[in-house]
């Protein structure tokens, strides 16, 4: 009888503990908090319900885990929040096509299960994080169209499984890193930076050379 008790006690002490699901779902009802919605794409994302996975434009694995946030072209404005690094297996963040301002918040660095990350067509300003080097698994990184600013930074280089990159239509100053994965991306992906200075030529131009805000 003592046995049945304590695992009744501890069945209740599951039901009680604040899961996953709790947690990510406070951090995308943070991103709600942050943004105008005047289309109201974001009714469905109720605080009051445990498991965001029933919300519109979230997607979850079999363990209820948040994997994917679509909301592209969805007129949203304000800024992205800290609290999306949170999200430990996002997969993909679609916010492309919106309003959205600020920074890009460095805890972005955080989902290491990360494979894109689509902020493309915002008025996103501030630095490229260079926390954002942290995400091994990302293969799609797209920030153009933004009003981005600083040196590219070189850290982004050691992203061995990047396979698209698009910083084009910005402000971003400074040389273009050119080793590691880097060494695969045309001007393309950076062309409409008035003040990039081209390419980093090893052993002629250094990265940090001249100023650079």
């Amino acid at each position: 009888m003592a046995m049945v008790w304590l695992l009744f006690h501890l069945f209740l002490l599951h039901l009680l503990a604040p899961g996953n699901a709790n947690l990510e779902g406070d951090a995308l009802y943070a991103l709600r908090r942050a943004v105008k919605d005047p289309d109201n794409v974001l009714q469905s994302w109720d605080p009051t319900l445990v498991d965001p996975c029933t919300w519109f434009h979230v997607t979850c694995d079999a363990d209820n885990r948040v994997t994917r946030v679509d909301l592209g072209s969805a007129k949203l404005s304000g800024n992205l929040v800290p609290e999306l690094g949170k999200l430990q297996r996002l997969q993909y963040l679609e916010l492309y096509m919106n309003k959205l301002g600020g920074r890009i918040p460095a805890e972005l660095g955080r989902l290491k299960n990360l494979v894109s990350l689509d902020l493309y067509h915002n008025n996103l300003t501030g630095p490229i994080p260079p926390s954002l080097s942290n995400l091994s698994s990302l293969r799609f990184l797209r920030l153009n169209g933004n009003r981005l600013t600083g040196r590219i930074p070189r850290q982004l280089t050691k992203l061995g499984n990047l396979k698209i990159l698009d910083a084009s239509n910005n402000d971003l100053c400074g040389t273009i890193p050119t080793t590691g994965s880097f060494s695969k991306f045309t001007e393309d992906s950076f062309m409409n930076n008035p003040r990039l200075e081209g390419p980093e030529l090893m052993g002629f131009v250094r990265y940090d050379a001249g100023s650079c805000y």
